[in-house]
């Protein structure tokens, strides 16, 4: 049996029931779309987080209190020895390489202002916090350079509490009170929306000094280092590890390099969408069950073709071979319907919510289509190999 006769048997048998091959093909179909529907969702989630990480900078360097590798995760300034200063912020300015560093201390606490108040996160940062994180001012200027431990009472506004307290007035100048205390406003920054569910716009910044005397505070919750992008992260944080050691007698802190944090998340999104991607194949699984009840209803009602073919001088591996085509050419089918009917819904979802993150994981859906034939062929084996096995006088005695 040659090869055209072989696949045009094989095409006459899938359109001799179009109704009873479409529907079988329906299930690989079902199961493709489900595969590139999820892992778009999965690959647009991992790629949203990483590009959140990133837009502050892949050159920093984040330095807590307590020792990971200790304690078993950042047990914060109460496990720590002794708790990051603002003196172990100036002093990694020494270190090799090391471009700005940025004190970090959080709370929440009301901020009054012409009458009106509002709820914001407060964070007590240095003056290099613009360079570290690359932010940048609307109105004014930052925080000044001012002596470490006695720094003036300056503030800067985010976008959402400038536009709560002072609406359509110039802020720059203004007095607001900040936790009772009394500041003047020199800055507002640029809106920068949520990063991660955090409103970086809801928020106010002072200097690190005043919050850490306003909320009571013994240390810093984090200093947080930027670096040449063309250093090492591992020289620059040896350099780091090497002068707080110094400084502290003990290795009580944790300096995580940005890289390192990115790497071990972008291995976490990716076991999220491999699981994604293995949910959506189980109706692939679904769907070759189908094909195997088709092909062995096919090789019930053909038992006279295979015996005249057997009669004809075809050969067993001829006869496996036109029923796994028929296998294949119905998960090709369905694969190929799936894919159009993937791709359609991730770009119909894109449409309709735009701001859902959605990108197409182009190794899953070849996967996935090369799962979908293998699928039709493994599904077309049992059949195929109950036809080649056919006696072909017995076959033709039925028929």
């Amino acid at each position: 049996m040659r090869l055209p006769d072989l696949l045009r048997l094989s095409l006459g048998a899938l359109t001799h029931h179009p109704g009873r091959s479409l529907l079988s093909a329906l299930g690989i179909a079902v199961g493709v779309a489900a595969v590139i529907l999820l892992t778009a969702l999965g690959e647009g989630l991992h790629q949203f987080v990483l590009a959140e990480f990133t837009q502050f900078g892949t050159n920093l360097i984040a330095v807590s209190p307590g020792k990971t590798k200790t304690h078993g995760g950042a047990v914060g300034m109460f496990g720590s020895v002794r708790p990051l200063s603002l003196e172990d912020a100036q002093a990694l300015r020494q270190v090799p390489q090391v471009q700005s560093v940025c004190p970090v201390v959080q709370g929440n606490a009301e901020v009054e202002g012409v009458g009106r108040s509002r709820r914001v996160t407060v964070y007590g940062v240095g003056p290099e916090f613009m360079q570290t994180f690359r932010m940048r001012i609307a109105a004014g200027s930052f925080l000044p350079a001012d002596d470490l431990r006695s720094p003036r009472a300056f503030a800067v506004l985010g976008a959402k509490v400038r536009d709560e307290l002072f609406a359509a007035e110039n802020p720059l100048g203004a007095l607001i009170r900040v936790g009772g205390q009394r500041y003047r406003v020199v800055g507002v920054m640029a809106a920068k929306g949520q990063v991660l569910g955090f409103d970086l716009d809801d928020t106010a910044f002072l200097p690190a000094a005043r919050v850490l005397e306003l909320f009571n505070r013994e240390g810093l919750m984090e200093i947080d280092v930027a670096h040449d992008p063309q250093a090492k992260p591992e020289r620059v944080q040896a350099g780091i590890e090497r002068l707080l050691r110094a400084r502290h007698g003990v290795d009580d802190f944790t300096a995580t390099p940005q890289k390192q944090q990115l790497a071990v998340l972008d291995s976490v999104l990716s076991v999220l969408t491999f699981a994604v991607a293995a949910l959506g194949s189980i109706s692939l699984v679904v769907g070759g069950v189908g094909i195997l009840t088709l092909m062995t209803i096919s090789v019930s009602e053909r038992t006279g073709e295979i015996g005249l073919l057997n009669a004809l001088g075809a050969r067993r591996s001829q006869i496996m071979a036109l029923f796994l085509a028929e296998a294949a050419g119905l998960a090709a089918l369905g694969g190929t319907v799936g894919l159009g009917l993937g791709l359609g819904l991730a770009q119909l979802l894109h449409i309709v919510l735009p701001a859902l993150p959605v990108s197409l994981a182009w190794d899953y859906v070849a996967a996935a289509l090369a799962v979908a034939v293998c699928i039709g062929l493994v599904a077309g084996v049992a059949p195929a190999r109950r036809a080649a096995r056919f006696d072909p006088v017995e076959a033709l005695r039925a028929e």
